[in-house]
């Protein structure tokens, strides 16, 4: 599949099929996120995949901030990648000082770089995936072990779809997006 047609055909997937995906295949979706650029090439995000089924469903129960619809498909997955930032690198000089006006947020946006290359990967695999936002993330960095000098970024539920052919939602006309000056 091409880019253009892998950018157009991934959609957040939230009913997984209860079969594992095996673990060649997630070191080659990881093998081609870690392209995905980053600050001054500091290439922080890193991938925990949980495979555990009782992680898993401690995650679900205590991990999303009482946010049911999370939990749910937390539940379900086949597995639940954990993405995590190595903070203090994005955005910051050597001396430690900021390079923006944006600070350490520089982080999430990395962080969502890889995000989304770790799905389109994942797509192109023939994984579905859906990246949630709503979780407590002390508490998962506590469930999963997190190294200390990093953060939780995003929780990506993957697994193989048990959706049926997901039509693209609809999008906005390039003419309401796009403005040149």
């Amino acid at each position: 599949m091409n880019a253009k047609e892998c950018i157009k055909t991934r959609r957040s997937i939230r009913q997984f099929k209860d079969e594992p995906v095996a673990r060649e295949v997630l070191e080659s979706i990881v093998e081609t996120a870690r392209f995905a650029p980053s600050w001054k090439n500091t290439q922080t995000p890193r991938y925990i995949v949980v495979e555990s089924r009782p992680l898993i469903e401690k995650v679900a129960a205590e991990g999303v901030l009482g946010y049911d619809w999370n939990a749910g498909i937390i539940k379900g997955c086949a597995a639940l990648v954990v993405l995590t930032s190595v903070g203090k690198r994005c955005g910051y000089e050597r001396d430690g000082s900021f390079s923006t006006s944006k600070g350490d947020r520089w982080e999430m946006f990395d962080a969502g770089c890889a995000a989304e290359a770790f799905c389109l990967a994942a797509h192109d695999a023939g994984v579905a995936s859906v990246i949630m936002g709503i979780f407590d993330d002390k508490k998962v960095a506590e469930l999963v072990s997190v190294p200390e000098n990093e953060t939780v970024s995003a929780l990506i539920a993957i697994g193989y779809s048990a959706a049926e052919e997901t039509p693209a939602p609809r999008r906005k006309e390039v003419a309401e997006l796009l403005s040149f000056r």
